[in-house]
Order: C-alpha cells, then structure tokens, then sequence
C-alpha cells in the first residue's frame, strides 16, 4: 500500500509571500468526500458517533502584500463518524468576503499585515478562520477579530448563512465563544475600537438572542478568549492590545504592557454590565482557556499562559514578547487562577512548569461544570503552527496523564478533542481525535486514541490521500447533538 501524499503545489503563489505560504503551511487546492479510506492501525470504533470538524485558513487568491497565517480564507476539514465507518470532507467557509471574491476571480481583501479592521481603503476580510462551535444542530464558523457567526451543516459542510441571534444583537462574535451543551446556550463577546470596548451576551437553543450587555474597558484591548462556568462567564482584559501610535495610522501592532495587571471579569451569566466583578492577576497574555467551574464561592479557570519573554537580568523584554504573540510563537504553561465571588480573594499557580502545552481541550459535554482531565498539543517553540504530540492532563494536579507523538521532529498534529463512547461509564471514556501530518514520511492521517491511555498510540489510523494544510481549531459535535 502506496501510505505518501503524492508531490503537490508546495508553493502555488511563488516564494515572495514567505514560508507560511508553502509546504505544509500552503493551501489545498480542492473541495473532497471521501469514504471507506485505508486503515494503517486498528479499526474505527463502533461506539464513536458523531463528527470532527477543524478550522483553518486556505487562500484562494494570491495576497495583496505580506502574508499572515490568520488572513486566509476559512476552510472546514470533517470526519464524519458512523456506526464504524467514517467520511472525510473539507469546504470552504462561503462568507461574503469569499464570494466577493470569488465573483471578481481575483482576491480584493488585504491582510492583517497590511490593514486594520475597519480601513476602507485596504479592507479586511471576516474569513470565518479560526474556531468552530457546535450548537443547535449546525455549527458556527468564527473569526478571532469578531465578526459574522457563519452557520455550517456538520455533515455536507455548507455554509447556510448567518446567526441570527449574533446579528440580532448589533454587533459581532468573537472566536471563542462557549457552549453550554447542558443547556445548549451559545455565550460570546465581542470587542473593538469603541468604547466600551466589549460586549457580552448569550444566544438561547432555538438560535434567539437571549441576553446583551455592553462592557466596560479602559480601553480598546485585544482579548481571545473567555471561560464560563454553570452560573457566570470570566471576561478578559489583558496587558497585551494596540500599539496606540500605530492605531492612530490604522495600522495593526501589539504591544505588551508588564505593568499593567490581567484582569478577569467575573459575570453572571445574564447580568447587566454592572455586575460584573473584576480580579487582578500578575500580568499575563492568554490565547486558551481549557475549562472553568465553580467550587462553592471560587470561580476556576485554568488555560495555557503565555509566558513572557525575559532579558539576561530576568526583566521583561516586553518588545519581544508582543513579536512572539503576533508571530504565533507559542510558549505557555499549564495555569490556574481561582477568583473568590463573595470575598475577592485570588490565587494562581502554574500547574506544570515544564512543558510547552496549548491548544487545550476537554469533555465539552462538561463545559463550565469541573473536569479532571485536559488534552493538549506539545508546542514546538520554534517552528509556527508545529504542534509534534498529544498530552493527557490531571487538571487538579498538572500530573502529565499520558503523551504520544508518532516522531516530534517531523509531526504535525491538529488540535485534538475528546469524543465520548457511546453510554459512556467515566469521564475520560471515549476517544481523542487529530489529524497529522507526518513531514518525513509525507503523510497525512487521522488518528484516534483511547482516552483513557493515549501513551498506548492510536487505536485506529487512517490514511488522508492529501495534504491537508495546518490550521487553528476544532470541535467534537456528537451524534445527538447534530439534529436542532
């Protein structure tokens, strides 16, 4: 069995737009189903129902200037399980940017190299890139910038318009919004320019709008996630946002700010905006938030946090820092920051000071009610968007569960999401789901681990007869929740 991705367009725009254009970094070309795909290891599992779905950019059309991974246009990569059998299918997120430029033939937007949102002499494309949430039996495309929630069908991969309820709230979604799945309530922020910077609010089931409320800021920030808990939301305000003398020329440049404290914003969950309670922590950026929960009147998050860069002195260098962010350098730590809702008491402490850990996931089926266990991707540190393993984390101790990586020199995983067994008896009882890609053996998989031992390898491996280009996020949208 011929298992190698045969030769591709390793760089369809040239070499001019740098390496995040070509190899593994570059886009695929086509729209694909497949099913009934060779089997390298073992056998997909009987009691795993429901579908994979990872997020990414893939560019159509050449860029207009430099290239940032965050500019291409959205694309969706599916494996649909069922019953044992399993269909892959990857396609484009149809957002207005994506058929205005699919009707000039030519791409008309610019990059977040070239451009601020808002511009309209150099504009910047909604390209629905980044993070997929599954609600109400369709899933929403999102954008880490804030914008249109594009709702896609979890089996064909079309794009069927646009939430409602986000639209119905004036405003737009962040990337990172939350799903309740015991209540199947949507919780999302949104940030800009203007004051008062943020919004929150929350869309019910049936896809209304259910609760909105303006935030207050000091400022324009540039957060990227939140947490929510059964009874309240956490909303960030972090010491990393916009440059303000590049801001003024519209141009887009972050600056890191040691000085300035983190805060969290402690919300309930249908509070107004002077309700929320805000907590100081050492400063700190944050890309990912695993979980959070309630212990009696503590709040707990824990999430990666990005550790800053520091001279030989052991002081911040604050400009090398921002140029990690913007770069997707990643170096994080395993975290947790416990908020006390009655005293204002805080603590934190870093759970694993060792390793490099991102990208984190969970039993989503547990969103905002306690979780033991976290799964999260080995960052490399050198190497953009390289993720070379699979770890297993106690959330209560930091305790390294389990890892594995095929060979972390030449492996390139995709975020991985816990998928529960059908009837499942613990909660770690189901399967963990990634896509590799493996640079040596020029192959592509997906890969499906017992969750319970992920340091046993994959229980099932099945050949991807193409390259499918690195991306950002993923959701697991089991069987039962793929019908409203």
């Amino acid at each position: 069995m011929n298992t190698h991705v045969p030769p591709d367009d390793l760089a369809p725009f040239g070499d001019a737009y740098g390496p995040t254009l070509m190899g593994i970094y570059g886009p695929t070309r086509t729209e694909t189903t497949l099913s009934d795909l060779p089997l390298l290891k073992g056998a997909i599992p009987a009691d795993l129902n429901g579908v994979y779905l990872r997020a990414g950019p893939n560019i159509r059309y050449a860029p207009n200037g430099r290239y940032h991974p965050f500019d291409g246009d959205g694309m969706i990569h599916a494996a649909h399980f069922q019953n044992g059998r399993l269909t892959y299918r990857n396609r484009w997120v149809r957002t207005d940017g994506w058929k205005e430029d699919d009707a000039a033939g030519e791409g008309l937007f610019h990059g977040i190299r070239e451009t601020l949102k808002g511009r309209e002499d150099k504009r910047l494309k909604d390209t629905a890139n980044t993070d997929l949430v599954a609600q109400g039996g369709k899933v929403l495309a999102l954008w880490y910038m804030s914008g249109d929630a594009y709702e896609i069908d979890p089996v064909t991969l079309e794009t069927l318009g646009k939430s409602q309820g986000i639209l119905a709230s004036g405003g737009r979604i962040s990337a990172h919004a939350k799903v309740d799945e015991v209540t199947d309530e949507l919780i999302f922020f949104d940030y800009g320019l203007d004051a008062p910077y943020m919004s929150y609010g929350v869309v019910g089931p049936d896809g209304a709008l259910k609760h909105f409320t303006p935030i207050d800021l000091p400022g324009p920030r540039l957060p990227h996630d939140m947490a929510i808990t059964e009874h309240y939301s956490v909303l960030h305000d972090l010491p990393l946002f916009h440059d303000p003398e590049a801001l003024k020329l519209g141009r887009h440049k972050v600056k890191y700010y040691p000085d300035i404290p983190a805060r969290f914003g402690v919300i309930p969950r249908y509070g107004a905006r002077d309700s929320i309670k805000w907590f100081e922590f050492s400063p700190c950026y944050i890309y990912h938030v695993a979980n959070s929960w309630e212990e009696g009147d503590w709040v707990v998050m824990v999430g990666s946090r990005y550790m800053p860069e520091t001279r030989a002195d052991g002081s911040v260098d604050a400009e090398r820092t921002a140029k990690n962010v913007a770069e997707l350098v990643m170096k994080a730590r395993l975290w947790v920051w416990r908020m006390n809702v009655k005293t204002g008491e805080t603590e934190e402490r870093c759970l694993d000071p060792d390793r490099n850990v991102e990208f984190p996931t969970y039993n989503s089926r547990l969103s905002g009610r306690r979780t033991r266990y976290g799964y999260f991707v080995d960052h490399s540190e050198t190497r953009t968007l390289q993720w070379y393993g699979i770890r297993k984390y106690d959330l209560d101790t930091g305790e390294s569960l389990g890892e594995w990586s095929d060979d972390p020199s030449s492996c390139f995983y995709s975020e991985p999401w816990f998928a529960a067994a059908d009837n499942p008896e613990s909660e770690d009882h189901g399967y963990v789901i990634t896509f590799q890609w493996n640079d040596k053996l020029r192959r592509e998989t997906l890969d499906v681990f017992d969750a319970r031992d992920i340091s046993a390898g994959p229980v099932a491996q099945v050949l991807i007869p193409h390259r499918i280009p690195l991306g950002f996020h993923a959701c697991w949208m089991a069987a039962d929740r793929m019908k409203p």
